[in-house]
Order: structure tokens, then sequence, then C-alpha cells
């Protein structure tokens, strides 16, 4: 895609901050797990980590996203761009879904509206990291310049 910048100057500096959200789903997790030990899978109650509304479900998934956003990071070689543009995306629907069930019986991952703007928000940086982390060839940053130069 020509309007995705190839080699950004502040890659480095992206693929960070996508380690960091990473980071912050898998601390979130560990202590959702810690903090709903006990408790139903899906236990709809008044379990919090971080402020944020979870029970043991929510908290696996939040651990398993983090592992998933770390792995992209350190392996690199665009993996991370991709694996960031898509949990951006799912974690959109994910966040979505749960502001539309959240005072029913079908909030299933117990989420909070704290907890919903959370995932949004981190969705978003997600994407924007995901946009500015592509690594190509000299070729392919030129083929950018020109088409952005155009626009």
């Amino acid at each position: 895609m020509a309007h995705t910048p190839v080699n950004h100057p502040a890659r480095p500096i992206f693929r960070a901050i996508g380690g960091l959200v990473g980071l912050y789903f898998v601390v979130f997790g560990a202590l959702g797990v810690i903090a709903a030990a006990g408790g139903d899978f899906f236990a709809q109650d008044d379990t919090k980590a971080l402020g944020q509304g979870t029970n043991m479900g929510f908290s696996l998934l939040s651990v398993l996203i983090g592992v998933v956003i770390l792995a992209g990071t350190v392996i690199g070689r665009n993996l991370d761009v991709v694996i960031n543009q898509w949990m951006a995306y799912s974690l959109m629907v994910v966040g979505l879904a749960a502001l539309a069930f959240l005072q029913t019986d079908a909030n299933v991952l117990n989420f909070s509206i704290m907890t919903v703007v959370v995932v949004l928000t981190l969705s978003l940086v997600l994407l924007v990291v995901g946009m500015y982390g592509k690594v190509g060839t000299d070729d392919e940053h030129e083929a950018w310049q020109k088409a952005r130069l155009v626009l």
C-alpha cells in the first residue's frame, strides 16, 4: 500500500510503544488472574484489576493478547505490523461489543466502562504502531516517498 509509510524514521519508537502495549496486557492479565482467583471463569461481579472490571476469562485472554503482541515485537520483520493491526481491529470489535452489552447478562468478560475505554484506547495505539512500523527495501521507501509527495 503506497500510503503506508515504509522505513519511517520513528519506527523503533513505535515498535517500543507496541511492546509496552503488549506488556500492559500481560501485567493487567496477571493481576486480573490474581484478583479473580477462586471465582467463576466468566463471573460478573466487582472483580477489578488496575481499576478495570475483569474476570478469569478476560484476564487469561489479556495475557494471551499481550504475549502475542510481545512475540510479534520481538520477532519483528513486519510480523509485528500484521499482528498489531489485526490485534487493533480485534480489540476494537471486542471493546465495542462489550460497550453494547455492558449492562446486560451478555457481559461475559465482566467489562466496566473503564475497561472499554482502556481497550479502545490501546487498540488505537496498536493501529498507529502497526501503520508506522513497516520495514521495507530502499525501493519501497522511495516509492512511498514519491506517492506521498504526489498526494
